[in-house]
């Protein structure tokens, strides 16, 4: 393997004076700018809408059916974006990802304004075809592009522009919406100015870096290239994802998204329309906050990975715990009080602080995914395959999160305990990986040891190895 392709997970960075002199309009700081607004444009404005509750519908049914149609195809899309990459590069398939964005804020707009339904299941099939690839793409490049002691600053950075667009759309929302103190939709008119940002990503990622192009300060190149024939890479793919390392940390995933259509769902059903629109904004600046911190916290080098890693996990494991058992009291409650509640109303703090702490949990998770998956490639080829990996099985449970919120008993209390539950059943399985990253003897090479004495027995040798 050249040295080149090698991902380096936990180098201290050099003396300044040892680094190569860096132009900025080809550093990664430039770059993860101009991945962070892509963030923005595209699931940034998606988020900005799912965050108002329900796309900002009178009723959820429509807009979750329609999320969850978009990651079911989302799934299929993830898993051929490497063999994508084969043919217009990482860079081409960052801008075919954007593509899909506006058209499905163009049929939540019809169908907030006209009652149209079918150009909102019509947009969701599009933004599915491409998001999965752009999802693919922006991870890929979020990991691989920045030197090792800038990835969690990095990571935390990128992901603030997603956030961006979720504080973005709270502010225009309550901005519109503020004499509104009862249940309902949206204005219109805010999606207008969504549809514009989003028919915008495409055109800012052309300002991207091709990978060979991108100077960092460690003197590394980056090449995220495939050079394996399309079937034989997803062939390659699929064994990634047989691989025990990453099989244990499918329920981790589940546990991080599904809990997205939740609390989406949550906001849209017991808050007035002004109420959800402060759930929007509030809850993006404060998981900002919570995830720039987490990202700072990842690269302090000063303080060994096994630590940083094992402390991470845990308090993770712990808050989300709170916050789902929090979550189900209040949920079985309102599913017989049936209440709406706004931001004078009594009650209102309690009900409302654990959207928040949702919301906050959801940001941390989702960089400390990124963090795993960087952990467990150990090549930049193998930092495409894992991130479409990641992506496609995080489409694949949010498609059930949003599928069973469609249904009104799930929407109101089912999915809750159902997350509750998935939370409960992801700790040990994820322990087992994450408690070798920092260890000479890292979760790498149990796989390949498992694959060649047959796919049916590979958990067994990593439970085997890690005992």
């Amino acid at each position: 393997m050249a040295d080149a392709d090698k991902v380096i997970h936990n180098a201290p960075p050099p003396p300044k004076e040892a680094r190569p002199p860096v132009r900025w309009y080809r550093s990664t700081f430039y770059n993860m700018t101009v991945l962070g607004l892509c963030n923005l444009a595209a699931p940034g404005i998606w988020g900005a809408m799912n965050s108002l509750g329900a796309g900002g519908s009178a009723s959820p049914q429509l807009v979750n059916a329609s999320n969850a149609l978009t990651f079911c195809l989302m799934v299929f899309s993830c898993y051929f974006s490497s063999a994508i990459v084969h043919y217009i590069g990482i860079k081409g398939a960052l801008i075919f990802g954007t593509m899909g964005y506006a058209p499905f804020a163009a049929g939540l707009y019809t169908n907030n304004r006209f009652g149209t339904e079918w150009l909102t299941i019509f947009g969701a099939a599009l933004c599915g075809i491409s998001a999965g690839v752009f999802w693919m793409a922006e991870a890929a490049i979020a990991i691989a592009y920045p030197e090792p002691w800038n990835r969690g600053k990095a990571l935390g950075y990128w992901l603030t522009y997603r956030l961006s667009g979720q504080i973005l759309g709270g502010a225009i929302n309550l901005g519109l919406n503020a004499d509104n103190n009862g249940a309902g939709k949206v204005s219109y008119t805010v999606y207008l100015i969504f549809i514009a940002i989003q028919a915008s990503g495409p055109v800012v990622a052309l300002f991207l870096n091709k990978p060979s192009q991108v100077e960092r300060q460690d003197g590394k190149k980056v090449t995220l290239s495939i050079l394996e024939h399309p079937w034989k890479e997803m062939k390659v793919t699929a064994r990634s994802f047989m691989q025990p390392k990453f099989l244990l940390v499918i329920l981790w995933i589940g546990q991080a998204v599904f809990s997205e259509a939740v609390y989406f769902t949550y906001l849209a059903l017991w808050f007035s329309v002004r109420a959800r629109a402060l759930g929007s904004f509030l809850s993006g600046v404060v998981a900002v906050i919570a995830g720039n911190l987490l990202g700072n916290w990842l690269d302090r080098t000063q303080v060994s990975h096994r630590i940083r890693t094992r402390s991470t996990f845990w308090a993770l494991v712990i808050t989300q715990g709170a916050w789902w058992l929090w979550a189900t009291v209040l949920a079985t409650k309102f599913r017989q009080a049936q209440p709406t509640y706004d931001w004078a109303s009594p009650g209102f703090g309690a009900a409302f602080a654990v959207y928040i702490f949702l919301t906050v949990g959801f940001q941390a998770n989702y960089l400390f995914l990124y963090f795993i998956i960087t952990n467990l490639a150990d090549r930049e080829d193998e930092v495409i395959r894992y991130a479409a990996l990641l992506r496609g099985t995080e489409s694949a449970w949010q498609a059930v999160g949003y599928g069973l919120t469609s249904i009104t008993v799930f929407a109101e209390v089912g999915a809750i305990y159902i997350n509750f539950g998935l939370w409960a059943a992801a700790i040990l399985p994820a322990w087992l990986v994450v408690r070798k990253f920092g260890l000479d003897s890292q979760v790498k090479g149990y796989a390949e040891e498992g694959m060649d004495q047959g796919s049916s027995n590979v958990t067994t040798v990593f439970l085997d190895k890690v005992a």
